[in-house]
């Protein structure tokens, strides 16, 4: 028996078809309460998702759904680390990393908390030598560069993290970040770096990562140019691992090796070590406030009943448009320029936990399981893909973001910003009908055919599902909230759907042919052994280099 064969999930069909006829603009006509009955809060974290094609009866269906699901089960086994990731019977266990309660978390019948403290204290005592100064390099110098070399989780959310918190930086530290194997990458941040004031950090949790240690060969290498003696590379590099014996083999002295542990999956590790960066970017104190608004977060995930929990509806909003509407894809779009990465990071951390074809048993799936995440900062969006949003014929509901105060008040900037952030949930929910347009164009003085021939193109749908998440100002204590709720929310989806949201199995199939591609490429002589496409290509590769 699958979740679509549920009475929850049939009762959700039916219910359907009463809602789909129906448009938003008529039911906030009729219904004055609708926000208030539509909204929640956590502190100054404003959740408005009144503009979306639900009744009472909707959310009320969804829940039971959640609850047939086992949602609220999973959520107590996930924080008393019982071990969900099933395929790789790990716990799941990132909120330990921000817990500041009294609550011990086991794993396997140990406490894990004294090892959490201590790493984060270890981060502290470190992030504060580098940026006092106190920390010098092989000539002697202070540190004003940190270079982080990772990849996917161990690069999206520190990047995403320090330029949303930008402003809590230093002009006197810059924080750079490589993750593409393509030598470009590397080969332009090195250029704009003194080998003499540069920190290297290498985040790889087994330290083989082959894209990870490429760079941070290359990186070593163009180090000892400059150095000439290995002895400085502990001066130089530390690494995020926890791989002691490959560690100590690249130079780095095993003290400047930052742990964590299995269960802390790559896409929730910014909280861990992996967020050294961080800390160093803008403070062992900002990071703190961040690990305490992810927690203020997974308390109110843990304790409040599913019809006031934000993570629980966020979940509950996109599985009804997912799975009961037919929409393939979901939009994050912040209206914050500091968020700019935040689309991009929510991309792997939706999209590698859901985009699963089989349940937790190994079942295929009869129904849509994750949807193509994606967005951009607004204004920018609106002169790009809005138009699809608003007069395509795809449904794709979208979550908005923005800040009521900005780090930048720099004459109207932020008063057209929100006045652009308001409009489009508008403009999504209520549309332009046929009469209001004709109405529009005949005021401006059109008409006859002219006005017959632009009045269809100037007519907008509407109905277009939209959420609104309001917050004060956007400061680590926020992010961490922010952050913490997308993750719950793809918890609970997870659950929803049966699969398990913390293995990634589709990312090996792809690295384990490159492993074998690779000799071939460095190979004389033409290659056979692959389909005809993949030959040519390896082929027209290799003449082309050796022409070059």
């Amino acid at each position: 028996m699958t979740i679509a064969s549920t009475a929850s999930w049939k009762k959700l069909v039916e219910h359907q078809k009463t809602i789909a006829p129906l448009h938003m603009r008529d039911m906030f006509a009729k219904d004055p309460g609708r926000f208030t009955k539509f909204s929640l809060r956590l502190g100054d974290l404003l959740l408005d998702y009144s503009k979306h094609r639900i009744t009472d009866e909707t959310m009320d269906l969804l829940r039971g759904l959640a609850r047939e699901a086992g949602v609220e089960s999973m959520r107590d086994k996930m924080f008393a680390g019982e071990p969900i990731n099933l395929t790789e019977g790990r716990a799941v266990l990132h909120t330990a990393l921000r817990n500041f309660s009294s609550r011990t978390i086991e794993v396997a019948g140990k406490d894990v908390m004294p090892e959490v403290r201590a790493a984060l204290n270890h981060m502290s005592a470190f992030s504060d030598s580098i940026r006092s100064g106190a920390w010098k390099g092989f000539s002697g110098k202070p540190i004003r560069s940190i270079v982080n070399i990772g990849i996917g989780g161990s690069d999206l959310g520190p990047v995403m993290v320090t330029e949303a918190l930008r402003p809590y930086g230093r002009d006197d530290l810059d924080i750079h970040f490589v993750s593409n194997v393509d030598g470009s990458h590397i080969a332009e941040v090195l250029k704009r770096v003194d080998a003499e004031t540069t920190l290297f950090l290498v985040a790889s949790k087994t330290f083989t990562t082959q894209e990870t240690m490429a760079n941070a060969q290359t990186a070593r290498a163009w180090f000892l140019e400059r150095a000439k003696d290995e002895k400085y590379i502990t001066k130089h590099f530390v690494a995020l691992s926890t791989n002691a014996k490959e560690v100590a083999k690249f130079g780095i002295s095993t003290d400047n090796m930052f742990v964590f542990w299995d269960w802390v999956g790559g896409r929730y590790s910014l909280w861990s070590s992996i967020g050294l960066s961080i800390a160093l970017a803008i403070g062992f104190e900002n990071f703190h406030a961040l690990l305490e608004g992810a927690h203020e977060m997974d308390e109110h995930f843990r304790t409040a009943p599913l019809d006031k929990n934000l993570p629980v509806t966020l979940a509950l909003l996109g599985v009804w448009y997912n799975n009961f509407f037919g929409a393939e894809t979901h939009a994050i779009l912040p209206y914050d320029q500091y968020l700019s990465r935040f689309p991009a990071y929510f991309q792997q951390g939706d999209m590698e936990s859901n985009g699963k074809r089989v349940t937790r048993d190994g079942k295929v799936v009869d129904y849509q399981t994750g949807p193509v995440i994606w967005g951009e900062p607004g204004t920018n969006g609106q002169h790009a893909f809005y138009q699809l949003l608003h007069q395509g014929t795809k449904l794709v509901p979208a979550d908005f973001l923005a800040s009521i105060d900005t780090h930048n008040p720099i004459g109207e900037h932020h008063t057209l910003l929100l006045a652009n952030f308001l409009a489009q949930t508008e403009a999504l929910m209520k549309g332009k009908t046929l009469a209001e347009a004709r109405a529009e164009l005949e005021a401006s003085g059109m008409k006859g055919e002219a006005l017959d021939a632009l009045l269809p193109h100037k007519v907008f749908p509407g109905n277009r599902p939209t959420s609104s998440l309001l917050y004060q100002k956007l400061d680590p204590r926020t992010l961490g909230k922010l952050i913490a709720l997308y993750e719950h929310k793809i918890f609970v989806q997870g659950i929803i759907w049966n699969v398990n949201s913390y293995d990634q199995w589709g990312v090996e199939l792809g690295k384990k042919l490159a492993n074998a591609i690779l000799p071939e490429l460095r190979a004389v002589g033409d290659v056979s052994s692959h389909d005809a496409s993949t030959n040519a290509l390896i082929n027209a590769i290799k003449a082309g280099r050796t022409q070059a």
